[in-house]
């Protein structure tokens, strides 16, 4: 083992090493709370003074982290958050969390990571541990971030050492948080992967498992996501087919799921949100293109999943043209913005599409979400409704459930609006279902 490398574990070992997370979103903050908390010395970096200002006064804005845990950290003097990129040449281990979007043509923009890896760059120094936890296509690591790293002079695998590791992050998910969900880890050589893994062991109880590259590491994120994107794809197919042949395809599927091997439940619904699943297959698609490589199954169930917003406002349509009710000037109110139960993230939600697409249809559209009450999208901010009246329930032509919220009381939804579409099954235990239509 080289003097280096020894060094640098005995540091992480003994817990005296200084950890930098760039990025302080649903992925970074959690992270860098589990690091102060393990014992490590953290600072967190973020170009938003907003939310380093909220950090340092210990001011929590990620549902994940429980409680009082953030200011607890804080008060300890265990992290600490900085806008100044100036914070590296202070650490020995650094993580990168910053956004993957897509660009207006569905093309990754990596932007944020190459940006971060430059300003990183700038203040590398020997015995440095950099780890990649953005999602992104296979080879981004040793492709973009290891040429960038090694323009401050120094050699990866030599003077510092470089890993991938993809975050995995479930924003409400009660059991599974960044603690005890396993982590991957693929370094650049064996050293960048044994460190990095030695990193994210002291802290996270999940359990570490390493693979030979950062190529695998990353193809496997987006396997991991690809996965469900697809599976979602069919099922949004099976409620359409269902649809036209009368059949339920809720309880299809809760039929389905009896069989105890070869099959996992998956739901249809008004379409793909939050930051992974509608996003990364795209990076896929895109990287196999360079291989001379057509991805059919996973363009088709992204054409299907992304069709779902449409596909429910057209039946919405039809439910009010039987009701004798235009949806040109038909009130229509949207239940649920976020992307999923219970969470106040509406990134990528398809409720927003929804909401676009009855506004283009000429429907007076509102909303109420207990957990959001504006959003913003595409350039305009949308207000949603203080409170879920008994007068915006009766006055509404068509209410459409796209959020299953767990505090919305279904039996008084059914009996207050005139005509319910649930997206969600969110209502499949009202007994009255006179006024109630299914995806």
């Amino acid at each position: 083992m080289s003097s280096m490398k020894e060094e640098l574990m005995n540091k992480i070992q003994n817990k005296t090493a200084v950890v930098g997370i760039v990025g302080l979103g649903y992925v970074g903050l959690p992270l860098a709370v589990e690091f102060a908390k393990a014992g490590y010395k953290t600072i967190g970096f973020d170009v938003q003074s907003k939310k380093v200002d909220a950090v340092n006064a210990g001011h929590n804005y990620i549902g994940d982290i429980v409680g009082d845990t953030l200011k607890e950290v804080v008060e300890s003097g265990a992290l600490s958050a900085t806008s100044d990129f100036a914070f590296i040449k202070d650490v020995d281990a650094v993580a990168i969390a910053v956004p993957t979007p897509l660009d207006k043509y569905q093309q990754p923009d990596i932007s944020y990571v190459k940006g971060s890896t430059e300003s990183v760059a700038k203040y590398l120094h020997k015995g440095m541990v950099v780890v990649l936890e953005s999602t992104t296509y296979p080879g981004t690591t040793e492709e973009l971030l290891k040429p960038i790293l090694e323009t401050s002079g120094l050699k990866c695998g030599e003077d510092f050492y470089l890993a991938f590791s993809p975050e995995r992050v479930d924003p409400g998910n009660k059991q599974y948080k960044t603690k005890n969900t396993p982590k991957v880890v693929g370094g650049v050589g064996k050293d960048g992967t044994e460190i990095a893994a030695a990193l994210y062991r002291n802290v996270l109880e999940g359990g570490v498992f390493e693979v030979s590259s950062p190529a695998v590491a990353e193809m496997e994120k987006l396997l991991e996501n690809t996965y469900r994107n697809i599976n979602i794809g069919l099922a949004n197919e099976m409620a359409i087919i269902c649809h036209r042949m009368g059949i339920n395809v809720w309880e299809v599927i809760d039929a389905a799921k009896t069989k105890p091997y070869g099959f996992q439940a998956f739901y249809p619904g008004p379409g793909l949100g939050g930051h992974c699943i509608p996003l990364d297959p795209f990076y896929l698609s895109w990287k196999a293109r360079e291989f001379d490589y057509h991805t059919r199954l996973i363009e088709t169930s992204g054409e299907i999943n992304t069709s779902m917003p449409e596909y429910v406002v057209d039946r919405c349509m039809k439910v009010l043209n039987r009701k004798k009710i235009a949806m040109n000037g038909a009130k229509a109110l949207v239940l649920g913005v976020a992307y999923k139960a219970d969470i106040d993230d509406y990134r990528e939600s398809p409720a927003l599409n929804v909401i676009d697409h009855l506004i283009q249809e000429g429907a007076e559209t509102k909303f109420y979400d207990p957990y959001i009450p504006e959003y913003k999208h595409k350039g305009v901010v949308h207000t949603g409704e203080k409170e879920l009246t008994d007068e915006l329930l009766k006055e509404a032509d068509i209410v459409i459930i796209c959020t299953a919220h767990a505090c919305f009381d279904y039996n008084r939804i059914q009996k207050l609006s005139k005509a319910v579409f649930d997206t969600r099954n969110a209502m499949k235990d009202v007994q009255d279902r006179s006024n109630i239509e299914l995806l």
